[in-house]
């Protein structure tokens, strides 16, 4: 036998000798030792809140307040999301409001897939519609959210983006976007066909905390073809722009 070989063949000998007392005793595996961590559960549940947006911003006319928040609660591949974003004045209540319940279904390790039920209450008269939304990170590091919402006879749609640029650790200056847009009329919400709006946005703040973030920036928007039309028959303004303070806030 080769002498290379010699310390293998003793090695499988002992281990299949030990083998055979062991199951011979009918002595189970011994239990690894109590100092050792709990194995991680694959099915825990996790709850996660983010307040993107709750700021105040100064412009012609009146000034606004504004709402975007959400947050999720599941695994790692299921989840029941909610949505809330909305807009109002100081003293002329609430112009803009909607709630949304969603199931989001991971399809890929960067992307979840999210159907549900949308209440718009602002503005009048409220409605019901259906969700269908895709919403994740992009190359690039890009946060994207694209919904389409159908019912009562219409379908419209929102897409949003915005994108982190680290200056420094905690100082981070974030450009975002949003448009809207219908596929057909609704002359009692002042909405038009086709794209509805735009709005640009760049905010500066600073993470005290990963959890907690005051910004500044200033905000744009533009009404656009029917819907600005609309608006301009009503004698209101197509486009304004403001400075905006507010706070970001996750848990």
């Amino acid at each position: 036998m080769n002498a290379t070989r010699m310390p293998r063949t003793l090695i499988t000998i002992v281990l299949a000798f030990l083998s055979a007392t062991v199951w011979a005793q009918g002595s189970p595996f011994p239990l690894p030792p109590k100092e050792w961590p709990k194995p991680v559960m694959d099915t825990e549940r996790f709850t996660y809140l983010l307040l993107d947006r709750f700021e105040y911003g100064w412009q012609k006319g009146e000034n606004a307040r504004v709402w975007d928040v959400q947050g999720w609660y599941g695994g790692d591949y299921n989840k029941l999301w909610i949505k809330s974003e909305g807009e109002s004045t100081p003293g002329g209540g609430t112009e803009e409001a909607d709630v949304q319940a969603l199931y989001a279904r991971r399809i890929s390790p960067f992307w979840h897939l999210q159907a549900g039920v949308r209440q718009e209450a602002r503005p009048a008269p409220s409605r019901t519609q259906g969700v269908l939304a895709i919403q994740g990170l992009a190359p690039y590091w890009f946060n994207v959210e694209a919904s389409v919402f159908v019912g009562s006879g219409r379908a419209s749609g929102r897409f949003e983006a915005e994108y982190d640029q680290l200056l420094t650790q905690r100082l981070i200056l974030q450009p975002r976007i949003e448009t809207n847009f219908s596929g057909s009329a609704d002359a009692r919400r002042g909405i038009g066909s086709g794209l509805n709006d735009v709005e640009l946005g760049l905010r500066l703040r600073y993470e005290f905390r990963r959890e907690f973030a005051p910004y500044i920036g200033v905000a744009w928007t533009r009404k656009l073809g029917d819907t600005a039309d609309l608006a301009r028959q009503a004698g209101r303004d197509v486009s304004s722009s403001a400075l905006v303070a507010g706070l970001r806030i996750w848990y």
